[in-house]
This record gives structure tokens, C-alpha cells and sequence, in this order.
């Protein structure tokens, strides 16, 4: 027996509906899966934590220069030529190997290389927050890559059901051509919406192979099932308080502080510099003649005073760069920190909008949902056409694809506040991860260890456990 158009096609419409409501398999991957992921596998991560090691060297070495600088050095030196005595022509040659030893030692330069060393302490938490913000980018992008991936997924689905009923509907339009109920325009504009429906769906289609690419890119790997989050992430009370928190926590302010801070004490040690040094040296030497008995030893050790006279004005322009650039930057603290507050406004404000929005959809799709239902009752008493079924469905799909958008730039954007505070951190989400310390490295070399110290030994082992990563 044949089954009635009008029955196949509400019978489809309700498997659409249920179709929706199937609970995702357990071993869905979840927004932290994700976050982990890109946490571990973000060479922009990578790249910037060998940028902060290069700065810790930078402390080991300013305090190297505050210890015994020891040096050797040999040579082997042919001497030969002639002479003339009373009248008599005579010739000299000899080999000599001369053998030294020296050490130099910095006694006293009023603090210059101390606020060096100040100031390359605070370039390295500068650069440290600057780690900071690069890892809150990452996760960023990745919270939006995953976001995507679902909506445009979802999309896609949305798509390919409404293709399934706008053909089922040129199907009725054409067997209702046919017994004389409708004409060829009827049928042409059930064309016309195929050919659109077809159209969106390889739009959709494309939004998703792209959103795919973006997840690979910012995750490192290809997208598994993706689960929704079960709920946004815990904001940090009200836009006041969260502008507060942001100009103390933000990795921008935090790293024009410290830059700020550096370049002062470059100011400082660019005046000490204008001033004498103290030093002790001391040299040991001895020398052999290779072909012969002569050899000479000597040694000698004194404090030497030396300071500048005239540098042609190098020393007074060092000076008045380093105060250029500490102003520069003081004014640079002064726009991060409006900015820093502009951006965690602007984030609360996309938040509420996304929030209403998601509001609006919620009523939407209760309403078109009522509605269908009550199209669907009403068909079946013969009240409706199977287009107003078709219709109705059509206005609940729309209205479920608004709402997925909707909900995906809610947690967009509740992820953005927490960037603006400066709190989306693995450590602040609490991902199950093994979080960088940029502090055991720092820890390691700021005493300028050498190679064969026990200290410099487990620095070796770091470096090569590094290099195998």
C-alpha cells in the first residue's frame, strides 16, 4: 500500500525534529580537550619560550662581567736581523715561545653593571608576560576554532535536512501539476528554492572545510566530534571590577611596567657610565728560547682607575637616549593601560549582546517549535497543506541555525573577557596540562653557571631534554 505523500513528509519532518534532540556519543571531544591540545602542540608557543630564555641568558651574562675575567695566551716568535758595531756586520736570530696568563677583575664603576643587571632582570618579566599574553592568544583561537567547527557543522546539517524536504516539496508541487491543482509557477519557485537550498548547502559546506583547516591550525590536529560546552566560564564579577583586575593582571600592563622599569634603570646606568671604574689585574708570563738556555719569567698585579675625558659626545648621547626611551615608554604605559580598559569594556559589551542574542533565539526557537507542532496537528485534520508543514519546519530550522550561531558567539565571547582581564591562561582554566614554568630555566643559568659545575651539568641536560622536544 501505498503511503500518502502528506504522511511521508510529516513523517520525515519528525525525524528532522528528533534528529536534533540525540544525545552526542560519550567519547565526544570536549572545549578543554581542545585547549590542551593547542596548549602542547603551538609552536608560536614554542618559538616565544626560547625568545624568554634568550633574555635569561641575558642576566647571566651581565653577571659573569662582575666576576674574574681569565684569559691565556701564547705565541711562538722568530726574531732575526743584523747589527753594526765598530765596522762589524753581525746577524741575530732566535725562536722564542712566551707563554701568559691574565686576570681582570671589576673592583668599583658606581653601580653601572649592578643596574645593568636590574634592568635585565626586568626585561626578562617583561618578556615573561609577554609569554603570557601569546599563550592567552592561542588558547583564544582555539576556543574559536572549536566554537566554529560546531557551528559550521551544524549548519551543514541544517542545510542538508532542509535540501531533503524542498525536494520532497518540488516532488508534491509536481504531482499536484499534474492533477491540474497547481501551476508550472508553482512549480518553478519550488525550483527556484531547490536550487537555492542547494546553493547554501555548498556554501555551508565550504564554511566548514575552512573551519576545519582553522581548527588543524590552531589545535594541531583535525577535529574529532566535537561536544558543546556544558557552561560559560566563570567571569570575574562586574565591568568595574573586571576593568580593575585587568590593569593589575593584563599581560600588556604587567610588561609595560616592567619595560618601563628597565628603561629607568638604563638611564641610570647610562650616567654611571660617565663615571671611573676600578679594576685589578694581573698578569703571569714566561718565555723560552727554543734553540737556547735564555727564558724570562714575570708577573704583575695593580689596581688600575681609568674613566672617560672625551668620547667625541657618545657617552652624553647614550645618556639622552636611554631618557628618550624611558619616556617613550612611560607614555606607552599610559595608552596600554586605556586600551587595556577600552578592550575589556568592548568585550562585556559583545557579551551582553551575545547574550540577548541567545535570549532572542531561545524564544525563537520555542515559538517555531509550537508552531510546527501546531501546523503538523492541524495538517492532519486536513486544515494545512503539506507546504505550511514545510514552511513551518523550514521556520524552526532557521530558527535552530540562528540560535547555534548565537550560542557560539556567546562563548566567543565570555572567552574574550576573560583575554581582556588577562585570565585565560592553562593555569587559570585549570586545563590538565603540563604548564611551562619560565622560571625554572631562569633559575638555572642567573648565575652564569659554567659548563662543568654541577649546576652547569644539569643545564646541559635541560638544554639537550629541550632540543629533543
Amino acid at each position: 500500500m501505498r503511503v500518502p505523500f502528506k504522511t511521508r513528509v510529516i513523517g520525515a519532518v519528525s525525524a528532522v525534529i528528533l534528529g536534533f534532540a540525540q544525545p552526542q556519543a560519550a567519547s565526544a571531544e570536549t572545549l578543554a580537550d581542545a585547549l590542551v591540545s593547542a596548549y602542547e602542540n603551538s609552536g608560536l608557543l614554542e618559538q616565544n619560550r626560547a625568545l624568554l630564555r634568550a633574555a635569561d641568558e641575558s642576566v647571566a651574562q651581565i653577571v659573569a662581567e662582575l666576576r674574574p675575567i681569565i684569559n691565556w695566551s701564547a705565541d711562538i716568535t722568530r726574531t732575526f736581523g743584523t747589527t753594526r758595531t765598530g765596522g762589524v756586520m753581525r746577524g741575530s736570530d732566535s725562536n722564542d715561545l712566551n707563554l701568559g696568563i691574565s686576570l681582570d677583575l671589576l673592583l668599583f664603576d658606581f653601580g653601572r653593571t649592578n643596574l645593568r643587571l636590574q634592568a635585565a632582570k626586568e626585561t626578562v618579566l617583561a618578556t615573561r608576560e609577554s609569554l603570557r599574553n601569546i599563550e592567552q592568544q592561542v588558547l583564544l583561537r582555539a576556543v574559536a576554532a572549536f566554537m566554529n567547527v560546531r557551528r559550521t557543522g551544524e549548519l551543514v546539517s541544517v542545510r542538508q535536512n532542509n535540501l531533503r524536504l524542498l525536494r520532497q516539496e518540488l516532488r508534491a508541487a509536481n504531482d499536484r501539476f499534474e492533477v491540474g491543482e497547481v501551476t508550472r509557477t508553482d512549480v518553478a519557485l519550488a525550483e527556484a528554492r531547490l536550487a537555492s537550498a542547494q546553493s547554501g548547502l555548498a556554501t555551508a559546506q565550504g564554511d566548514l572545510t575552512q573551519a576545519v583547516e582553522e581548527y588543524r591550525s590552531a589545535v594541531g590536529r583535525a577535529p574529532g566530534q566535537l561536544r558543546a560546552p556544558r557552561q560559560l566560564p566563570n567571569l570575574s564579577g562586574n565591568i568595574d571590577t573586571a576593568k580593575s583586575i585587568a590593569v593589575r593582571n593584563h599581560p600588556d600592563m604587567r610588561k609595560a611596567q616592567y619595560d618601563v622599569s628597565s628603561a629607568e634603570l638604563t638611564v641610570a646606568a647610562a650616567e654611571a657610565a660617565m663615571k671611573p671604574s676600578v679594576s685589578l689585574t694581573t698578569r703571569l708570563g714566561a718565555g723560552e728560547e727554543i734553540d737556547g738556555t735564555d727564558y724570562t719569567r714575570s708577573g704583575s698585579i695593580g689596581v688600575t682607575v681609568s674613566g672617560p675625558i672625551y668620547q667625541g659626545g657618545l657617552l652624553s648621547s647614550a645618556r639622552r637616549q636611554a631618557m628618550a626611551q624611558a619616556d617613550s615608554l612611560r607614555g606607552q604605559l599610559h595608552v596600554t593601560q586605556k586600551q587595556v580598559v577600552a578592550d575589556v569594556g568592548n568585550a562585556y559589551a559583545i557579551l551582553r549582546a551575545a547574550q540577548a542574542s541567545r535570549q532572542a533565539g531561545q524564544e525563537q526557537v520555542r515559538a517555531a517549535r509550537v508552531a510546527f507542532r501546531g501546523v503538523r496537528e492541524e495538517a492532519k485534520l486536513g486544515a494545512r497543506t503539506t507546504l505550511d508543514v514545510l514552511d513551518a519546519e523550514q521556520e524552526l530550522l532557521d530558527a535552530q541555525a540562528g540560535l547555534i550561531s548565537a550560542e557560539t558567539d556567546l562563548y566567543i565571547a565570555a572567552y574574550q573577557v576573560l583575554e581582556t582581564i588577562g585570565e585565560l591562561t592553562a593555569k587559570d582554566l585549570r586545563l590538565n596540562v603540563q604548564t611551562y614554568d619560565p622560571e625554572a630555566y631562569y633559575n638555572l643559568v642567573k648565575d652564569a653557571p659554567v659548563p662543568i659545575s654541577p649546576q652547569g651539568q644539569k643545564l646541559e641536560r635541560v638544554l639537550r631534554a629541550i632540543g629533543k622536544e
